[in-house]
């Protein structure tokens, strides 16, 4: 399908893209993950089967993402998250879905959070996909060499190849010590909405122990979870697809 035509929304200064389809509710939120775009292979798919559907669907890329302003290596979670709700409160209406991907499983949960905290109950479900909360902390601090810990602490930042895209992946000071300050998995999480995780088996960035301890941490809310032995990290093959969309179109007919 043609993409939606771009907007641009200014959030702090910088200019955060957005792509938005209208229709009925509940409408779809995407989240995309770290260093990600709105118009990768899953965004695309759930846009297309939105639009089939009639259903409102928006879309943005982070600032330093994509066809957003800012530059990459400014970008904390507090940053991403306050672009990510003001995107929320400028386009949508009515019950809405959020659905993350890796990283953006942590941003839509520090949305309800932020939400619920404001009296904002819009958000009737979420779908996780291979959700990255907390990888600051529990993924690649843990995993840091002495050699980056030292670049850290001298240059501010460090960097590693990614498998996923041509640059190296920036980890910062900022991003690091900014994700303590948005810490989602060191106690019960109440989201008051149903939660529909999608987790590969084979996932080398995001192991699914952490989707199990993240459903261990959703003791009030109705939670699914969908283990797929062979799926990797992306989650991106058609059948994966598949999966995804058949999980967004229940939540979106419970959140009916």
């Amino acid at each position: 399908m043609t993409a939606s035509q771009v907007e641009f929304l200014d959030v702090d200064g910088v200019e955060i893209a957005v792509r938005r389809q209208e229709g009925d509710t509940p409408g779809l939120v995407w989240l995309g993950g770290y260093k990600s775009d709105m118009l990768g292979t899953k965004a695309e798919a759930l846009a297309e089967w939105a639009a089939g559907q009639g259903r409102a669907f928006i879309r943005h890329d982070y600032s330093g993402h994509g066809e957003s302003g800012g530059e990459f290596a400014d970008g904390t979670i507090s940053k991403w998250l306050r672009e990510s709700l003001a995107v929320f409160a400028r386009y949508t209406r009515g019950p809405q879905v959020l659905v993350g991907s890796s990283m953006g499983g942590w941003i839509a949960l520090r949305m309800v959070q932020e939400l619920l905290k404001a009296g904002e109950n819009r958000v009737r479900g979420l779908v996780l996909v291979a959700p990255a909360p907390d990888f600051t902390a529990e993924l690649v601090e843990p995993e840091m060499t002495d050699t980056q810990r030292g670049e850290l602490a001298s240059r501010g930042y460090f960097q590693i190849p990614s498998e996923y895209v041509d640059e190296p992946y920036i980890y910062t000071r900022a991003l690091i010590e900014d994700g303590r300050d948005n810490l989602v998995m060191n106690g019960p999480i109440d989201t008051h909405c149903p939660v529909h995780i999608l987790q590969g088996m084979r996932d080398e960035s995001v192991p699914h122990a952490h989707a199990l301890r993240l459903v261990s941490l959703l003791p009030a809310d109705d939670v699914t979870l969908s283990l797929v032995p062979d799926g990797d990290h992306r989650l991106s093959r058609a059948q994966d697809i598949e999966l995804l969309i058949s999980a967004v179109n229940g939540m979106a007919a419970r959140a009916g």
